[in-house]
């Protein structure tokens, strides 16, 4: 199923400000918002100007203006899982913008979740597992990787995964809040991240970037790592 969408002008988020990628036409500018610095992206296809915000925890009015100041049209906003580091500016966000909030249907609307509001009668779309979000002339895939939470997902595109909770630099996300799963956050690490090429560049919710190569051979969550360790063959 494919999701063709085109919006309002919008804008972006604060602190720290992580260097900018360069793929092209993919532009990607990170920030770390929130008491618990989690990592927002800020996604566009340069050449027709539409963007995407992943994951806005915070300073909504920040993102707002970086999105004008570049003089990008903001399309979406997706929350990669529900937990408030990652939500707490959606809401403000979408009443600077227009722009239409999704999340994957499994995750919850209540408790540490976001509520799943919308702002002026703006509803909250579903992205269910194998969709595609198409933002200008960038298409990014949604892969469901529960065990941070049920409805965790995962967005692809060529060149860059954003991993949310799931996938850190030599590690996982947590698996003991409300929804987790230990066993699910491994099978999604081995089995829903195993078509992701190993060039692929990993923005995670919280902490720097990696390569999905380097993480298969040393993170300790992935089945690959723990057969080079234990000096088991793969072939």
């Amino acid at each position: 199923m494919l999701i063709i969408i085109c919006l309002t002008p919008a804008v972006l988020t604060r602190q720290t400000t992580y260097e900018m990628l360069n793929l092209n036409p993919m532009k990607i500018k990170t920030y770390e918002v929130g008491p618990l610095q989690a990592n927002c992206y800020l996604v566009w296809d340069e050449d027709s100007k539409l963007a995407l915000v992943i994951d806005p925890g915070g300073s909504p009015k920040k993102i707002a203006g970086a999105i004008k100041e570049k003089g990008l049209t903001l399309s979406a906003i997706v929350h990669t899982h529900g937990h408030w580091d990652h939500t707490a500016g959606s809401d403000a966000l979408q009443k600077l913008t227009g722009a239409p909030l999704f999340r994957h249907p499994d995750e919850p609307k209540s408790g540490m979740f976001h509520r799943a509001r919308s702002a002026d009668g703006i509803k909250v779309q579903d992205l269910a597992d194998g969709q595609e979000l198409k933002i200008g002339g960038l298409t990014f895939k949604v892969i469901h990787t529960p065990g941070h939470s049920p409805g965790s997902i995962c967005l692809y595109a060529p060149g860059a995964l954003f991993s949310g909770d799931l996938l850190f630099q030599g590690s996982v996300g947590r698996w003991d809040l409300k929804g987790g799963s230990f066993r699910g956050i491994v099978k999604s690490v081995n089995e829903g991240l195993a078509p992701i090429p190993d060039d692929t560049e990993v923005y995670p919710g919280h902490g720097p970037a990696t390569l999905m190569g380097e993480e298969r051979k040393t993170n300790p969550f992935f089945k690959s790592a723990r057969n080079r360790v234990r000096g088991v063959s793969e072939d």
